[in-house]
């Protein structure tokens, strides 16, 4: 079995976003089972401390949108890698996760996203002046979708196409007009 160990293709500096000073950034390709070639990078200030990293295939395959139909509790399991301008919609959870100018990409699980907009839609409940039936009905929607009782659809809408989900589910489609413009 070969081992997989991240090989270092570029190092630059740029300036910190917080203190201005040096940001080294040190990009690395990986072969991600089952995903193919990703890049990582990853940088610090080593005055300020500020830290930033970023995942993306390395292998661009255009402007595209996929769609996981989730019908079995299994389907949460599938892997998510979203580059830092993808947009994650879920219509029926009423979910929608548009990246800005400090977005930045990860690989986790549909599942995983499910509980980050969990954790979310909890700290907005407390800090905001929603009612609390709708807070509590939202989170136990999502909830029942995490656990399989409540079908969805997860679309990943990647104007750049460095991003992927890995499901046999997963189907790949062209983007609208307006989700090239960035519009929903």
């Amino acid at each position: 079995m070969s081992e997989r160990k991240p090989r270092k293709i570029l190092e630059y500096t740029v300036e910190c976003p917080i203190c201005r000073r040096n940001f080294k950034i040190e990009e690395f390709l990986y072969d991600m089972p089952l995903v193919g070639e990703i890049i990582i990078s990853s940088g610090k200030c080593v005055n300020c401390g500020y830290r930033w990293n970023d995942v993306r295939l390395a292998e661009i395959k255009g402007p595209r949108k996929i769609v996981v139909e989730v019908r079995d509790p299994n389907d949460v399991n599938a892997l998510v890698v979203r580059s830092s301008t993808a947009s994650i919609v879920i219509p029926e959870l009423g979910v929608e996760i548009i990246p800005g100018p400090a977005s930045l990409g990860y690989i986790t699980t549909i599942e995983g996203i499910l509980l980050d907009v969990l954790d979310k839609t909890s700290f907005l409940c407390e800090e905001g002046d929603a009612p609390p039936e709708t807070c509590a009905e939202k989170k136990k929607m999502i909830e029942k979708a995490r656990n399989g009782e409540v079908p969805f659809t997860f679309i990943l809408i990647d104007p750049e196409g460095t991003s992927t989900i890995v499901s046999d589910k997963a189907r790949i489609l062209p983007l609208e007009k307006k989700e090239k413009e960035g519009e929903k």
